[in-house]
């Protein structure tokens, strides 16, 4: 518990953090010390309500807490989309009772945003280790067609009882563990931008999120058997990066290009099967596809990387407006796209003097990608154990539509990551064409 300790310590908006067997029991307390001498409301969905909502209910009730009658989503296609935040809303209007929310990242995003549109705080009981934006700042949010991320603080408390998450539906489990999985080669990603001048390292956001990482991600066949160590360390792993990027106030320090996929994916309202994919599921498909991106790079001689080709392939401008333009036309995000894209946009000789940068650095540079990354095998065959997805069809995405997300979530996003660097080399459909599934 002492990195759950020194997170907590570095966290801007959560004060408290209770995760254990049967902790449960505890919320009465937890609310109690967290807000003192205020009214509670529980929010969750159908089934969030039968697995914890209720006995909640119960045990502040039991406990003195007053409270309002919980607020149950019913919808059966219930996602984290705008109107549901408005229907939400318009029941705090009327109460001053602190939330409570019962469920996992739907449930806990929802009412994040809710919160504080409302002016206050809320409590977070955790019913499955699917996502790490339990403890994240912001919420993510789909709005006028395209998912966003609002800007709002994360829960002052949080609570996960390792009894109630180990018994959550498999899928669940395996959709935390692949985005957990995911802070590898977001970690790349943030090394790749630190040591070409593009963003830096924040060492205390990195150190939360990386330290214990690889030990978090050990035991695969214990998450999908729902072992209580395991599960623990899962969701202990997740609730961290949510602390890492409170301290941050960005998602750096746990999304990289591999979300970006996941964020493309959502914003063409990709569904398989007529339903949504999963978070975690989208990230398993999307990190497996860079972790194969990473090691076509590494494979690349960069010191010998011809610069001057580079720079003359290199869009002006107005040309890369009329690309992205053209790339996204028809969708209802063209302008996020465009302004993504002319926010990280450099000219030829910026261009220039970072490939020299990369070319005369690239030894140590490739050294301290190795170190972070997993191989692309090993990481297939973890996140297959889990019972994550680890061909783009599992999710119904096409290997003709794998190869187009390559080249369109790099816009999406003025992040810098491992697709910039690939555009930035004239290398991307080089790898791309190498890379199969």
């Amino acid at each position: 518990m002492f990195r759950v300790e020194k997170a907590l310590k570095a966290a801007r908006d959560t004060k408290a953090l209770r995760i254990g067997s049967g902790e449960l029991r505890n919320i009465a307390g937890l609310f109690a010390e967290q807000f003192p001498g205020k009214r509670a409301i529980v929010i969750a969905d159908d089934n969030t309500f039968k697995v914890a909502g209720a006995h909640v209910v119960e045990l502040l009730k039991a406990a003195g807490i007053a409270q309002d009658e919980a607020f149950i989503f019913s919808d059966p296609d219930l996602y984290a989309e705008y109107k549901f935040v408005e229907q939400l809303l318009a029941s705090l209007k009327g109460t001053d009772a602190i939330p409570i929310a019962v469920g996992s990242g739907t449930i806990n995003d929802l009412t994040k945003l809710s919160a504080y549109l409302s002016g206050r705080q809320y409590l977070c009981v955790a019913t499955a280790a699917s996502m790490d934006g339990y403890t994240a700042f912001g919420a993510s949010i789909t709005a006028n067609g395209a998912k966003q991320t609002f800007s709002c603080p994360a829960p002052q408390a949080c609570l996960a009882d390792i009894d109630i998450i180990r018994k959550a539906p498999p899928e669940m489990t395996a959709s935390g563990y692949a985005d957990l999985f995911a802070k590898i080669t977001a970690g790349a990603d943030w090394i790749l931008a630190d040591k070409l001048g593009e963003e830096p390292i924040d060492r205390q956001a990195w150190s939360i999120v990386q330290d214990g990482l690889h030990e978090a991600l050990s035991n695969p066949a214990g998450v999908k058997n729902g072992d209580p160590d395991a599960i623990a360390q899962l969701i202990e792993g997740l609730l961290l990066g949510g602390f890492a990027m409170q301290c941050a106030q960005s998602s750096r320090p746990a999304s990289g290009a591999e979300h970006q996929f996941s964020h493309l994916w959502n914003m063409e309202h990709h569904l398989h099967s007529g339903r949504q994919v999963s978070h975690g599921f989208q990230v398993s498909i999307g990190t497996l596809a860079i972790t194969a991106l990473y090691e076509q790079a590494l494979q690349t001689s960069m010191e010998q990387l011809d610069i001057v080709a580079c720079c003359e392939a290199w869009p002006s401008p107005e040309e890369q407006e009329k690309q992205v333009g053209e790339l996204f036309s028809g969708t209802d995000f063209q302008k996020v796209a465009l302004k993504e894209t002319q926010v990280k946009y450099i000219n030829r000789t910026q261009l220039a003097a970072q490939l020299k940068l990369l070319a005369e650095n690239w030894e140590d540079i490739r050294m301290a990608l190795k170190k972070q990354l997993m191989p692309y095998a090993e990481a297939r065959q973890r996140l297959s154990l889990v019972g994550a997805p680890i061909s783009p069809e599992q999710v119904g995405i096409s290997p003709e539509r794998l190869r187009a997300t390559f080249v369109r979530a790099q816009c999406i996003r003025r992040r810098f990551t491992i697709l910039d660097l690939a555009l930035r080399t004239n290398m991307l459909h080089t790898w791309i064409n190498r890379i199969t599934l």
